[in-house]
């Protein structure tokens, strides 16, 4: 009688636990988490590192680089997706929308230059990003049937986030005289627009739509308020999404793939103003293996 008492407490006991425990994952404390069958809420939590002390006189060496990420090679799309802020975003959010949305709200700053001296205002700058279409005026009689045409409209589209299809970064590679080890600091990131224009061509000639690269603005990468951005933003992981990293950590890890836009020089001039197509990926290349070859190249065997 006693064993079966025994087991009949037990078996309470593990049906309340279980109960409880069903109704903490259905009540999580927002009201509307139905997807979700626990509460995520690590990367809202948390904030950025601050960077390790460097002074003056620890750096030995160093060099600026620029260098562009493209978002539509295979390895740097989850930069780039989802472009929505409201449809399929599996509680993400792309790079673009993060820092646009932090900046409008007046949370980061922006500037206009890779030396982060002029100051860039939200509106004015998106302003520029939007598409200008030309609009034939129709003319039709009293049937509303159409006559002819006549004088053309313009008309702006708005910016739109799905045409960043990039970043530029300014990064310092040094050395520093404490470990002797080579190491990285990205400063300015800039978002790439990808801005189109339409235009209606002559009697019996096409309409041509020509687009161009612009940059949106530049953001200080050593500002706390921009990296506590990136850090609470999560990034797709294809192999595991409990354990998505941050745009901060990707940056600090340097998980993308980028090639080299210029690097400091006596002209200040970027490969692209004295070589084009493969001559400027091999001069890109033959930077990075120069950089990667200097510390290796100050120890003796």
């Amino acid at each position: 009688m006693k064993k079966l008492l025994f087991t009949l407490t037990l078996a309470v006991f593990a049906f309340s636990g279980t109960a409880l425990f069903a109704q903490d994952i259905i009540d999580a404390d927002d009201e509307n988490n139905f997807t979700n069958y626990y509460e995520k809420k690590n990367f809202q939590g948390r904030s950025a590192i601050p960077y390790a002390n460097l002074r003056e006189s620890d750096v030995v060496w160093e060099t600026a680089i620029w260098r562009s990420v493209d978002f539509r090679e295979k390895f740097n799309q989850y930069f780039y997706f989802p472009t929505s802020l409201t449809e399929n975003t599996q509680g993400r959010i792309n790079l673009a929308n993060a820092l646009l949305r932090a900046w409008e709200n007046g949370d980061i700053e922006a500037f206009l230059d890779d030396d982060l001296k002029k100051p860039a205002d939200f509106t004015v700058q998106t302003k520029k990003l939007g598409e200008p279409v030309t609009n034939e005026k129709k003319i039709e009689d009293e049937d509303g049937m159409l006559v002819g045409t006549g004088e053309f409209t313009y008309d702006t589209l708005p910016y739109s986030v799905d045409r960043i299809f990039g970043i530029r970064l300014k990064e310092f590679w040094y050395i520093e005289k404490n470990d002797t080890r080579q190491k990285v600091r990205i400063v300015a990131l800039a978002l790439i627009y990808n801005r189109c224009v339409s235009r209606a061509g002559a009697e019996g000639e096409e309409d041509t739509r020509t687009c161009t690269d612009r940059e949106v603005a530049w953001f200080p990468m050593n500002d706390m308020r921009v990296r506590n951005v990136l850090v609470k933003a999560r990034a797709y992981d294809e192999r595991n999404i409990n354990a998505e990293r941050s745009y901060d950590d990707i940056f600090i890890d340097r998980y993308f793939d980028s090639y080299i836009l210029r690097e400091s020089n006596r002209f200040n001039r970027t490969i692209a103003s004295y070589a084009v197509g493969e001559d400027a990926l091999l001069l890109s290349q033959e930077i990075e293996n120069k950089i990667f070859d200097i510390e290796s190249d100050m120890w003796e065997y």
